[in-house]
């Protein structure tokens, strides 16, 4: 029998998740150096999958799924030039555009091991993020 969460006030859901980091560059066109200029950050990817109710297991999603697939990513991307994902509607790959990017590239892997909604806070700095939180 699945896990219901519940408070009789507000929805509770339950969460999981994982974070990795990775170096990567981009550009800000417009500004001035060094941001305007192609530079690289230490980038932390955080991503957090909720959903109402435990499965039958006692998980949100499995937690290896995840992993595997947020490390595939951090490959795509890994010493690369962020303009490669920038969406053609996008004037830079921002953190916030970077985080959409996440989302809806592993949303799908995320859907098929039983999350319902992504959460993803791209940082930038240590106490700088940009996020995006939608469901899969």
């Amino acid at each position: 029998m699945p896990f219901l969460t519940t408070t009789g006030v507000l929805p509770v859901t339950c969460e999981v998740g994982l974070s990795r980091s990775v170096c990567a560059f981009h550009i800000m066109p417009g500004l001035p150096g060094p941001e305007g200029q192609l530079h690289d950050h230490d980038y932390r990817i955080e991503i957090v999958v909720d959903r109402d109710q435990l499965d039958d297991r006692g998980m949100v999603c499995d937690l290896d799924v995840l992993e595997a697939a947020l490390t595939e990513l951090t490959s795509r991307v890994e010493g690369r030039n962020l303009e490669e994902i920038r969406p053609a509607e996008a004037e830079a790959v921002t953190v916030e555009v970077f985080a959409r990017w996440v989302h809806d590239s592993l949303s799908p892997a995320v859907a098929a091991a039983g999350g319902e909604a992504l959460a993803v806070r791209v940082w930038e700095t240590p106490v700088a993020f940009g996020g995006y939180h939608a469901r899969c």
